[in-house]
């Protein structure tokens, strides 16, 4: 054995230790951590002939890399759509890699973690009051939950012609009909030779919504001419978390033969608030969903869920089987992910989950996303309020997304947030909506507080008046 793993092998509690008092501080004070990396780092491209141990390995992480790490776990990093980590996901997570499975099986002689993953996704579906029809598994994130859902949607489009896409090809455009679909789902199109240009644009509802206008997509599919499509919807667009209209949808989906997806990435989680679940109202009729974990379920990346209608099971292995791995034996009969999903090796991502899921509960997941929800609502009355900003979109559920008050407000916006940003003290995504520009700001992190609203109230007063 090489001498440096010997001595890191004998070593390893202490090595842990060393972690868990750096990771215990890291979080004990990341609400006064900075939310910004705001420091070049100089990078080597040379690798030595010997190494250096592993402790040495983390003095010069510590040296070089960690003071760079900026806060995106702590409770005032309101951009994207970024969640934390609670502490049970962060246990689950540490034992991921330390048990180092390669989650595929659920029975057999070998690895079975699997199961695992098998029992989380029934407790995501039960979280989120779905029925136990769906088969899910996990992913890196939305993206690859949307290309995975998409990947079989364009298997079935296939079989409805008597074409086996997955084997041969495409042969002819699938054609795709959304309103507002989020930037992953245009890329995935991509990826799976569909092209982001077969996206047919449906309106959207009149008035300040990105929600689906439903009379011009019965016209879009009357259009088709029976011709089978996808339907991309939104379970909570990114800008201002609009909602299509699920249960017109499904009403349309008795009459017309098309395959029905709905990205609800953070969206999703409105099922824990009684007050707002029924923006949810009708996704079970869809045959697929995308949700994402490190978002609102506050478990560390890489952490979503596809889920598929069982029904669709075949297709889903049309799809992804490793069809020259005879040595995986038949895919329906012995269950694996890897003929359900793209890749062939994986780590338990659902062990966080299950941790998370586990400790918390309903009540818990009740408790984080009405907190949000709550939050956001009083951030955008204080912008509401404002005479300095305002809402370019109402507060549907926990994003706010605003500019600065004209005339010529939307145009210095981009440099009041890079001075809000370069705070350190919170940190805000630039966006573009209905052509004008504008800042978003998405509460989804378990931590935050009131507090923190009044931190970020007095900040954007403190900048706007040096603007």
């Amino acid at each position: 054995m090489n001498e440096l793993l010997r001595k890191d092998a004998a070593e390893m509690a202490n090595l842990l230790e060393q972690v868990k008092l750096q990771g215990v501080h890291y979080l004990e004070q990341v609400s006064q951590r900075s939310t910004n990396a705001q420091q070049a780092v100089a990078l080597q491209h040379d690798l030595p002939a010997e190494g250096v141990g592993a402790e040495a390995a983390l003095r010069e992480f510590n040296q070089r890399f960690e003071p760079v790490m900026a806060a995106t776990s702590g409770p005032r990093y309101w951009g994207f759509v970024t969640g934390g980590s609670t502490p049970a996901s962060i246990a689950g997570d540490w034992l991921t890699s330390v048990y180092d499975q390669n989650s595929f099986a659920v029975k057999g002689l070998g690895d079975i973690s699997a199961n695992i993953e098998l029992e989380t996704i029934q407790l995501l579906l039960n979280l989120l009051e779905l029925p136990g029809d769906f088969l899910g598994g996990f992913v890196t994130g939305a993206t690859v939950s949307n290309f995975t859902c998409l990947a079989v949607a364009r298997q079935w489009v296939g079989k409805q012609s008597g074409e086996d896409i997955a084997k041969d090809g495409l042969s002819g455009p699938v054609h795709i009909l959304s309103a507002t679909p989020h930037s992953s789902a245009i890329k995935s199109l991509s990826l799976l030779g569909i092209g982001s240009n077969q996206l047919i644009a449906v309106k959207t509802e009149e008035g300040n919504r990105e929600s689906m206008l439903v009379a011009d997509l019965e016209n879009k599919i009357a259009a088709l001419h029976g011709q089978p499509f996808i339907l991309i919807s939104s379970g909570g667009t990114v800008n201002t978390v609009d909602f299509d209209d699920f249960a017109a949808i499904a009403v349309l989906k008795n009459k017309y033969n098309f395959w029905w997806h709905i990205d609800a990435a953070f969206g999703g989680f409105a099922a824990c608030s009684d007050a707002h679940k029924h923006l949810l109202k009708g996704w079970e009729g869809a045959d697929s969903i995308t949700v994402d974990c490190h978002k609102w379920l506050n478990v560390p990346y890489e952490s979503a869920v596809f889920l598929v209608k069982n029904q669709h099971r075949l297709l889903q292995v049309e799809t992804f089987q490793n069809s020259n791995a005879p040595y995986l034996g038949d895919p329906l009969e012995n269950f694996s992910y890897m003929n359900f999903l793209p890749e062939n090796s994986r780590r338990l991502k659902a062990l966080p989950a299950w941790f998370s899921l586990k400790a918390y509960g309903k009540q818990g997941y009740k408790d984080i996303v009405e907190n949000c929800i709550g939050l956001a609502q009083q951030f955008g009355q204080y912008i509401a309020q404002s005479p300095h900003f305002e809402l370019l979109a109402p507060v549907r559920l926990n994003t706010v997304c605003f500019t600065l008050k004209q005339p010529d407000g939307a145009d210095r916006a981009t440099e009041f947030l890079h001075q809000l940003n370069s705070t350190g003290k919170v940190f805000m995504t630039p966006t573009v909506y209905k052509g004008k520009k504008g800042i978003r700001a998405a509460l989804v992190n378990w931590r935050t507080t009131a507090d923190d609203l009044h931190i970020v109230q007095t900040l954007m007063e403190q900048v706007i008046a040096k603007l």
